[in-house]
């Protein structure tokens, strides 16, 4: 049973193959990191089981820690911004991480336990990577495609706030689109993993609906707070590095 996921592979082939006929070039990046989600993903089962039984707090927060530093290390490579942009990325991501886990954690939703804190933290996280990437981005291209208005603003003696004003508010709106998606479309077309599991486990619908809404929730919190932090700790290095790749 454990091995017939190596079927599932023969989509990736697909996939190689049609890049490589196309000459989309990512057919590389795709192979290399098919395989190293599978090593991932195998070393995370067997440190899971390590990590479940950890009791010390201190251990969970370094862990957490972790994770925020690596996802910044991540989001770094791949928007690149100029001096300090891991410092932007790791204050981003973990400003709305900790705000989301420790609101989860005072109302009671969530323990402390690591069987409880390491996943959700690590889906808080991972959602917050992805906005962050999405929102620099978008940030990035919007101001080289509006550098000369920027400018002109600056040069009339407007700060370089107000002309980003209408872009980071084009930003965020955008960050929060898949949310909203995800939100109108839940119970139709997406079927959620962990209402799935939780019935399959034998619990009341009302329970794990109630979990996965409360999940559901916490994403778009941690989307809204990481698209805000985002704009607001990019903009200044966004522009220098716009000014240098101009």
């Amino acid at each position: 049973m454990e091995y017939k996921f190596l079927l599932s592979y023969l989509l990736i082939l697909i996939a190689l193959f049609y890049s490589y006929r196309q000459g989309l070039g990512v057919e590389k990046s795709l192979f290399l990191n098919s395989i190293r989600a599978l090593v991932q993903l195998l070393f995370l089962g067997y440190v899971l089981k390590f990590i479940f039984r950890l009791e010390s707090p201190v251990y969970m927060v370094l862990i957490l820690l972790f994770m925020v530093a690596f996802a910044s290390f991540t989001a770094q490579r791949r928007v690149k911004l100029a001096k300090g942009g891991y410092t932007t990325a790791f204050l981003s991501i973990f400003l709305a991480s900790a705000i989301v886990i420790a609101s989860l954690l005072i109302f009671g939703i969530i323990s402390f336990k690591p069987n409880q804190i390491i996943p959700v933290g690590g889906m808080v996280v991972g959602n917050a990577l992805n906005v962050y990437t999405l929102t620099v981005d978008r940030l990035k291209g919007d101001a080289k495609n509006t550098i000369d208005v920027i400018e002109n603003i600056i040069a009339l003696g407007g700060k370089l706030s107000d002309a980003f004003y209408f872009i980071k508010k084009n930003a965020v709106r955008s960050a929060l689109i898949p949310m909203v998606n995800m939100l109108q479309t839940v119970g139709i077309i997406h079927i959620p993993g962990i209402t799935t599991g939780m019935l399959l486990a034998g619990a009341d619908p009302l329970e794990a609906v109630s979990y996965q809404l409360a999940i559901m929730y916490m994403m778009v919190a941690v989307a809204l707070f990481s698209a805000v932090f985002s704009v607001n700790f990019s903009y200044r290095r966004i522009i220098e590095t716009v000014v240098e790749e101009v």
